[in-house]
């Protein structure tokens, strides 16, 4: 993907949170691809340096950094330094989450604290610092990641799915909070997504393929039908896109029932 035109990124400075693998490193490379200087942060550093490589080898601007958005200050230090450096912070983007799926009354109060404090907590210090730093400057794209299972879920995803829902109403906040001074805060809602925390599914055949079957298009997103998304909402393209939930999920939650009926 190189455009450089519309959807293009050039001279901007964007902020990946968790590139360093699935769906964060297919938008830092991405990013890149589009002429953006891409910051690849990943709570683990190792494989967030290991993409930085990779988006210069595809010729583009990266650097690593190693960030926990459960840690407000490292945020801040982050946004503040690239601020002076760089000459501002145009977009971020942040897809960390995590999941524990588990019938509602076997959740234990650890895993609870576990699942929100990433998901949620994690998401309000990204929203709160990068928009600190947006609006003081005022321009800048932030770009959350929710999921499906803000509007619809399934046994065993309770936390998971609260959480998103969370995220979603974050986002619409922030972006009317936000909008008098150019700042723009939207959300995308994957649906079946193959990455490294998919692999669990993709190991048992028959969840693997019932997934598949609850979208239209009968099949598994990869990692790289996230970026485009990412990159349009970051980009001039979406200007006048803001406080939206984007829907990828090819379909997911577009289809009521799977009967056919007779003649169709």
């Amino acid at each position: 993907m190189r455009d450089h035109g519309l959807f293009g990124l050039h001279e901007s400075t964007i902020v990946v949170i968790g590139a360093g693998s699935g769906i964060g490193e297919s938008i830092a490379i991405a990013c890149g691809q589009q002429g953006a200087h891409v910051v690849c942060a990943d709570v683990n550093e190792a494989p967030a340096r290991a993409v930085a490589a990779r988006v210069k080898e595809t010729g583009g601007q990266a650097e690593a950094a190693a960030l926990d958005v459960r840690n407000a200050q490292a945020l801040a230090e982050l946004f503040d330094r690239l601020r002076l450096q760089r000459g501002g912070l145009d977009g971020v983007v942040s897809t960390p989450g995590i999941n524990v799926r588990k019938p509602l009354l076997a959740y234990s109060e650890e895993e609870f604290d576990r699942v929100v404090s990433v998901n949620l907590k994690g998401a309000f210090n990204v929203v709160r610092e990068a928009g600190r730093v947006m609006v003081e400057q005022r321009r800048g794209s932030i770009v959350m990641f929710s999921s499906i299972r803000a509007i619809t879920v399934e046994p065993g995803q309770s936390v998971y799915a609260a959480t998103k829902a969370a995220v979603v109403q974050l986002v619409r906040t922030a972006a009317v909070e936000f909008g008098q001074a150019g700042v723009r805060v939207n959300a995308i809602a994957p649906g079946v997504v193959e990455t490294p925390l998919t692999a669990p599914i993709k190991a048992n055949p028959a969840w693997y393929e019932a997934y598949a079957q609850k979208n239209v298009l009968k099949r598994w997103a990869s990692a790289d039908e996230m970026a485009g998304p990412a990159v349009f909402l970051l980009s001039d393209a979406a200007s006048y896109v803001t406080g939206s939930l984007l829907l990828v999920d090819g379909g997911w939650t577009a289809a009521d029932g799977r009967f056919q009926p007779p003649g169709m």
